[in-house]
């Protein structure tokens, strides 16, 4: 064959080879979701189709790309055979990161659709995420260091450094003592079942949802859409509440001040019709009674239920607001009073002889 003709004939049969690889594959794994629908693992592979490609096609030309007497390509045959490589451990690297996420989030997916506690698809949700990272990491470490070893200087270099590796290891560890630190929390955490994605926490005077867990950092989402961005290492070393550990139904108050001649009665048989007009409450069970009392007022106590933070909050602000608007409405005289008002005239006249003419 004319040396002209042949580069574009390897590089066109690499190009059919690798589509028809890629198509089939695609059909096998087509087929195989429709007799499987329960697993939806086959699915999830098809994303690696692009990864399977360009593996396949770096392979067959690094294997070819010797054989073309094409002086061009023979005369940089070094240059095109580590361009080669590098791409096809970069392509590996991500077919690698790909068929290891859709085995996790097949399992994750049969797991969660099994189970009816949120609390623990959560926490297997959790540690999934970092597991994946995990992965990801340690794989583009690994391809990162491949790549380096492919270039002679980096080879030799890596030769003459590995008698102080123990030296430049300590360093390394005092240097990144913190980021270790939070390192090892996340593991901590997503093993530890301390706080998973989708809870419900109060850290720092802040009430929000866990939207995030890296290995180093965990992400807060407020009732207001901020987020609070915190190493994982606070989680470890400090106090936080965690409303959704051991389940998600909470028990909430909702406090009144009311003057002495309130009608406790009414403001209870109240309470008990706001909640059973109201969807959020799970009706577990609700409570009023008198907890507390001042010289000008008492304080009044309403427990509400709900199954989970969010409709807690909905039940107390509810209550509140119609508790309020019923005492305005119908007995406005059992809310608080600052008397401003002159004294009696035998309060005068007791003041005037006890300070005299």
């Amino acid at each position: 064959m004319n040396s002209s003709l042949l580069p574009p004939t390897v590089l066109g049969g690499s190009i059919l080879v690798t589509v028809v690889t890629g198509w089939a594959v695609d059909l096998l794994l087509r087929r195989a979701d429709v007799r499987h629908p329960e697993t939806p693992l086959w699915n999830l592979l098809r994303r690696c189709r692009r990864a399977l490609q360009i593996v396949l096609l770096a392979g067959l030309l690094k294997g070819a790309h010797r054989q073309i007497a094409w002086p061009p390509l023979r005369d940089n045959a070094a240059a095109v055979g580590r361009i080669l490589s590098l791409v096809l451990i970069g392509a590996g690297a991500w077919l690698i990161v790909a068929v290891a996420s859709a085995v996790v989030e097949s399992g994750y997916a049969r797991y969660a659709t099994g189970t009816r506690d949120p609390a623990r698809v959560r926490r297997v949700r959790t540690q999934v995420t970092l597991i994946m990272r995990v992965v990801t990491v340690v794989v583009a470490v690994v391809a990162a260091a491949a790549m380096l070893l492919t270039f002679p200087s980096f080879r030799a270099l890596g030769t003459s450094l590995l008698a102080s590796a123990g030296i430049i290891g300590i360093v390394a560890g005092v240097a990144a003592q913190s980021t270790l630190g939070n390192l090892f929390a996340g593991f901590q955490i997503a093993f530890g079942d301390m706080v998973r994605i989708g809870d419900t926490v109060v850290v720092a005077g802040e009430w929000g949802v866990v939207e995030d867990i890296t290995l180093t950092f965990l992400a807060v989402r407020t009732w207001d859409e901020r987020r609070i961005t915190m190493p994982v290492s606070y989680f470890t070393t400090r106090p936080f509440e965690n409303w959704s550990r051991g389940g998600v139904q909470m028990t909430g108050t909702v406090f009144l001040h009311c003057d002495h001649g309130a009608p406790v009665g009414l403001i209870r048989d109240k309470v008990h019709e706001i909640l059973s007009t109201c969807r959020e409450w799970d009706g577990r069970g609700w409570d009023l009674a008198v907890t507390d009392t001042t010289p000008s007022t008492i304080v009044v106590r309403a427990i509400v239920t709900a199954k989970d933070a969010d409709d807690l909050w909905t039940v107390r602000c509810a209550v509140r607001e119609q508790l309020i608007g019923w005492l305005v409405e119908k007995h406005p005289y059992a809310l608080p009073r600052v008397l401003v008002g002159p004294a009696s005239g035998a309060e005068n006249a007791a003041a005037e002889r006890t300070t005299g003419p």
